[in-house]
């Protein structure tokens, strides 16, 4: 029977004769032997299926937008003063709010697949930038479209009856459009993966 040193016991069993482990350190940036904070990572499942809840909040806001669009579009130019009424009430009533719960889904989803995966937060550039957009295209609706829905309902109610002012919808079109290229932008990040890394990892070289 072999006795072992009383130094090798105390340092435990050796690791890694074929050089795996320093292999694998070497790929992940980690230096051998060193023992790091295990990071939260979404299973695979979990993963895919946040990653669908996603792209489905994303295809739904498009699709709003795309809605708002042609809403106003025939609040300009339809001939029929009852159409354009119906539009613009058709807007004030029901397009904020799907349109708020889309951007909130798709900001939280995007948040759980940044958090849940190799990409971080603030780790690469792209994630950050579509991270900030989705943000701030929430903020707008709260703040600026969701606030002038009321005025925009009495103009739709107002066409029944008279000629009103109309200053607050002649800017009705800056919404989809800036949403639409907002988004259309975050996509092709996503696609696309630009820029590299916002920042080094520690320990990487």
């Amino acid at each position: 029977m072999t006795v072992r040193p009383a130094r090798d016991r105390e340092q435990g069993p050796r690791r890694d004769p074929d050089g795996t482990a320093v292999e694998a350190a070497a790929m992940t940036g980690e230096r051998p032997g060193r023992r790091t904070a295990r990071q939260w990572r979404l299973s695979r499942r979990w993963r895919r299926a946040t990653l669908v809840l996603h792209l489905l909040s994303a295809g739904a806001w498009f699709g709003v937008d795309v809605i708002v669009a042609v809403l106003v579009l025939t609040g300009w130019f339809a001939s029929d003063v009852e159409m354009r009424s119906l539009a613009y009430r058709a807007l004030a009533e029901f397009v904020a709010l799907p349109m708020l719960l889309s951007g909130l889904l798709c900001l939280v989803t995007g948040l759980l697949l940044g958090l849940g995966t190799k990409w971080g937060l603030v780790r690469y550039w792209w994630v950050a930038v579509k991270l900030t957009l989705n943000l701030l295209l929430c903020v707008l609706i709260l703040v600026v479209l969701q606030p002038g829905m009321d005025a925009v309902a009495d103009y739709g109610e107002q066409l029944l009856v008279g000629s009103p002012s109309s200053g607050r919808v002649r800017t009705l079109f800056f919404p989809p459009a800036v949403s639409l290229s907002a988004l259309a932008f975050a996509t092709v990040l996503a696609v696309y993966k630009p820029w590299g890394r916002l920042r080094r990892e520690h320990g990487s070289s």
